[in-house]
């Protein structure tokens, strides 16, 4: 349980509710903020000397001109997730102002226009990740529906009793309890391959996890509350020596690595749209075709299907069998405008700038007396997990909201990553393209208010 903050908040600041924001939409309606067109044109591109400009990048993100408690925000919440550059928010827009209608059932023009979009949509996804074909791609509710569409369909059909599901330690609760959930149904047994004070997967014990009877291992990409990378392609490698079927958890990953499903040797491959710079509610799964073709349907409605009479349904082939009743068709056109826009910026001088990033965030943090960090793999990606002794994540989070500064702090959905380390709650301070040294600086001012507020 949080402790109770008994002491005055030193900040000048009047006390305002948590999470008011003081100029919401202030520039988008505020007629003296003209945007510029270079904005409306397209992302930010690096600078001319290679170098990532996250200065320019940050303006195309309204939502970080904003003030929060009378101070500039300082997001550091993108672990959670990301906020949304403008041409997101255009290709929304113009979809629900000038093509919104149903998709593949219409004859007419905006019909026309919103599945020609839908199915563009997915053609971006499939060229995002190194897909074979847009037939890899079905689009899902997030990561977590993807992972229950692979344990539901997949899984039913091929796991029974005896077999195992090889999962990790580092693993957060989407990537948990569907294959609990899978196990108990049909008498299989989960497997947890544990990870080392490091936060590294323990490479041996995996390896002796593995057996004949494995037939899935589900593994994160990048942890969410760790941050650490695992060797995908070294471990899909040794489960597929088993015979094994591999799922990997993408979403920590897609937004700070460019993923190839090829190079990665895995069988399907989660992640989210709104961790990509993308709408909520939209995600996608790729699988290898053969698989996706063997799979039967795991929701049943109209347009998954081809034919359905009293007697007999004939269902359609991947991937529209996998998407039942409406899709999430804005969210799809978002998340094509988000690829788009990433797939505009200089990945490799974008990934050399979250390297300094987090790298000048650890030397920073480590110099906080009292801090210990929670995780320090030597391949880690996104942002730091973190505690401080003697006060509670939450005060913590709560302090830092004060000085306009957005963390997370919680359990992040990874209970038992956070049980083998000792902690119930860490603060996780997590980094976009948008995201700066000067914004590592005002978390490390914040946190010497904390430690103020709480005399440690």
């Amino acid at each position: 349980m949080a402790l109770r903050v008994r002491r005055r908040r030193p900040s000048p600041q009047p006390r305002r509710a948590a999470g008011r924001v003081d100029n919401p939409g202030s520039v988008a309606e505020n007629p003296r903020v003209r945007p510029r067109a270079r904005i409306l044109a397209g992302p930010a591109r690096p600078a001319a000397s290679g170098a990532f400009d996250a200065d320019a990048a940050r303006a195309d993100f309204p939502a970080l001109r904003q003030r929060v408690h009378g101070r500039p925000l300082v997001y550091l919440d993108n672990a959670a997730t990301t906020q949304k550059p403008r041409a997101v928010l255009a290709a929304l827009r113009r979809h629900y102002v000038r093509d919104n209608a149903n998709v593949r059932r219409g004859v007419h023009a905006l019909g026309a226009r919103a599945t020609a979009a839908y199915e563009g949509a997915r053609a971006a996804v499939a060229r995002f990740v190194g897909a074979a074909g847009a037939g890899e791609i079905v689009f899902t509710r997030g990561a977590t529906e993807a992972l229950n569409l692979v344990a539901q369909s997949f899984g039913r059909t091929r796991v029974g009793a005896g077999d195992e599901v090889v999962v990790s330690e580092m693993e957060h609760h989407a990537n948990i309890v569907p294959w609990q959930m899978l196990c108990r149904a049909v008498g299989a047994t989960l497997r947890v391959a544990p990870v080392d004070a490091r936060g590294v997967l323990d490479a041996a014990a995996f390896a002796e996890i593995l057996g004949p009877r494995t037939k899935i291992v589900a593994l994160a990409h990048v942890s969410n509350a760790l941050g650490t990378r695992n060797p995908i392609a070294a471990l899909a490698a040794r489960a597929h020596a088993h015979g094994a079927i591999v799922v990997v958890d993408g979403a920590q990953a897609v937004a700070h690595v460019p993923v190839d499903v090829a190079a990665l040797g895995c069988d399907f491959y989660a992640f989210s749209g709104h961790k990509l710079y993308g709408p909520t509610g939209i995600g996608a799964l790729w699988g290898r075709a053969a698989l996706l073709t063997a799979m039967p349907p795991w929701q049943g409605g109209g347009e998954m299907v081809r034919s359905v009479g009293w007697d007999e349904v004939v269902h359609e082939p991947p991937p529209h069998r996998f998407e039942a009743g409406t899709p999430p068709i804005a969210g799809a056109v978002g998340l094509a405008a988000a690829i788009g826009y990433l797939e505009a910026l200089d990945r490799a001088a974008l990934a050399a700038h979250e390297r300094d990033l987090l790298a000048y965030a650890a030397d920073a943090l480590a110099a906080v007396p009292g801090l210990r960090m929670i995780g320090e793999a030597p391949d880690k990606i996104g942002g730091h997990s973190f505690v401080l002794a003697g006060i509670h994540a939450h005060d913590v989070a709560t302090v830092l909201d004060g000085e306009g500064i957005a963390v997370r702090a919680g359990h992040h959905c990874a209970q038992p990553i956070l049980q083998r380390f000792g902690v119930a709650a860490t603060v996780r301070a997590s980094f976009g393209l948008y995201n700066r040294r000067a914004d590592v600086d005002r978390l490390i001012a914040g946190l010497a208010v904390v430690r103020r507020v709480f005399g440690a």
